[in-house]
Order: structure tokens, then sequence, then C-alpha cells
């Protein structure tokens, strides 16, 4: 395990080398002008002069190459710049926001894969019958469902027309302190639309895995003995059929990021979504360049997961050998 975790670290360092390049490359390019983000109103009615300064001030002037090998040096030590959008360090922006994505995130991954490890067992028992039918197809829909569009339906429904649950934020109107409670209640909604993005996917897999191993002469064999079905079920199939649900964590993880800036932009959730939009716009290099390299790193991590994941559970599979 130590070996594969070694190596596939080593493999991480020139993709995020890569990776952090071709965001200075694209930034480069960018129609958006950093020096009038960063002024505001003010840059209309500021001379050229006064904004050659502020660009040279910037280090925007500069080629993209010699500024990312800059940010690059300095974030090797530990130090990733200013961010020209946020007035601040780009470690405080990040550690400020961080915790709060990673608290949605958590919460909606843990609620889809349960749910849909759920929805793909009850399916799989009976193939072709009304629950089996009725779960296939609500997953499809989802599926095809723009994770915007289910957010802003959920509002509607849940925040505008029933009253039961906060439209947004993370705290009430008014509140200066981050309760309890209101964490609760306000993390529902954002965290629920998120899990329903993601909860086709395993309902499908796990359907499809499930249903494959009931078919297997094992399992054939677990019933012929007089096992219980919840036996079979539980203590056969399902083991043997959540190993490709494994693989599939990984992969979904450049999903869940994505998914997950759109809800925290829609739910006004106080996490990296602003940032990573506000940089964007702005052309933010340093901070850009950070929440990209910190996305690659959660990619990286969720497929080195996955493989952990599946090494471990299958004894078919060597990990020495992956």
């Amino acid at each position: 395990m130590a070996r594969l975790v070694a190596r596939r670290a080593l493999l991480a360092v020139p993709v995020l080398l890569v990776v952090t390049f071709g965001v200075f490359a694209i930034a480069a390019v960018s129609p958006f002008d950093p020096v009038k983000a960063y002024a505001g109103t003010a840059a209309l009615g500021a001379d050229q002069e006064t904004l050659d300064r502020l660009r040279e001030n910037l280090g925007v002037d500069r080629p993209f190459a010699e500024r990312w090998w800059e940010w690059l040096t300095s974030a090797a030590g530990g130090d990733f710049g200013q961010s020209s959008v946020m007035r601040q360090p780009v470690a405080e922006v990040i550690g400020e926001r961080l915790v709060w994505s990673a608290l949605l995130c958590a919460v909606a991954f843990a609620v889809a894969v349960l749910l849909g490890t759920v929805l793909g067992v009850l399916a799989a028992r009976r193939p072709g019958s009304p629950l089996d039918r009725a779960v296939t197809s609500l997953a499809y829909a989802l599926e095809a469902a723009p994770v915007f569009w289910i957010a802003l339906l959920a509002i509607w429904l849940f925040a505008l027309k029933l009253d039961v649950l906060p439209a947004g934020g993370l705290t009430d109107t008014g509140s200066e302190h981050v309760t309890a409670g209101q964490l609760l209640s306000h993390l529902v909604l954002p965290a629920g639309v998120l899990a329903v993005s993601q909860l086709p996917w395993f309902t499908l897999y796990v359907r499809q895995g499930v249903g494959d191993a009931l078919a297997e002469d094992p399992v054939r064999g677990a019933r012929a003995r007089g096992l219980s079905e919840r036996t079979v079920l539980l203590g056969h199939a399902l083991r043997s059929g959540l190993l490709p649900v494994l693989t599939l964590i990984g992969s979904r993880v450049p999903e869940l990021i994505t998914g997950a800036l759109l809800v925290e932009s829609v739910f006004s959730w106080p996490g990296i979504a602003a940032a990573t939009v506000e940089a964007a716009t702005a052309v933010d290099f340093p901070l850009l360049a950070a929440l990209t390299t910190l996305a690659t790193a959660a990619v990286l991590a969720g497929n080195l997961l996955a493989d952990l994941l599946y090494g471990l559970t299958d004894p078919r599979v060597k990990l020495s050998e992956m």
C-alpha cells in the first residue's frame, strides 16, 4: 500500500505542474483585464499611466511563464501569494472557505452513497418489477436534470412555497454567530441537492452490480443450501455487487466538485465557489492557480482512494500489482 501511495504521489507532481502552467497560460489570453477588475469602478476614470503603474505593481505586465515560475517557487515554500480580488493572502482565502465546502461535499457524498445503495439493492432484488422500473426511471430522470435546475426547484418548493427551510446562506439573517441548529437547517437544501445530483450513478451501479451478483453460481448455491434471502442478499450478493461502486467513488470526484461549485453559487454557501468564480473573472493568477491545484489534487486523491478500497476489499486484486 505504501508503495502504491508513493508511486501515485510521484506521478501527481508532473500532473500538478502541467495543470498550474495551463492555468497561467489560459488566464494570459483571457479577455478579462485583471487591472480593471482590481480597481473596480475607479478604473473608469483612471488614465492610462495610472493603469500601467497598477499593472506593474500587480505583476501582470510580465510574461505568464515568468509569473507561473515565481508563483510555483513561492508555493513550494508554502507561500501561495496574495489574492488581488480578495485583498488577502491566498492561504487565508482557501482556509476560510475550504471547511464549508468540505462539509457540504462530505454530507452530500455520504447521503448519495447510502441512499443509492438502498435504492439499488431494492431495485435489483426483483428485476422488472414496478419498484425496479420506478427506481430506474427516477435515476435516469435525475441524471438528465441539471444540478442548478434542481437547486432552483428545491428553493421554490421548500423555501418559498412551503417555507420550511432557508433559501441560502450559512446563518439566519442578522445572526452574528454560527450555531449548530442554524448550520444544520441551512445545510439541508444544498447538501440534499448535491446528493440528488450524485444519486443516479450510485443507484444504477449498485442495481447492476447486485443484479449480476444474484445471478452468479455462488449466490445460487447459497440459496440452494437453504439460506435466507436476507443472508444471501447482504452476505453474498451485496458484498460482490458493491465492488464496482468503489471504482465509481474516484471517478465521481470531478463531477462532485463541479456540482458543489454550482450548488454553492445558487445557495450562497460560503465555500470556495464564490472565490473560484471571482478568481476566474478577475484573472486572479495566484488564487486561480491554487484553487485549480486543490481541485486537481482532490481528483487524484479520489482515484487513489478508489484503487485502495478496491484492492483491500477484493482478494483477487493485489495492491503491489496496481
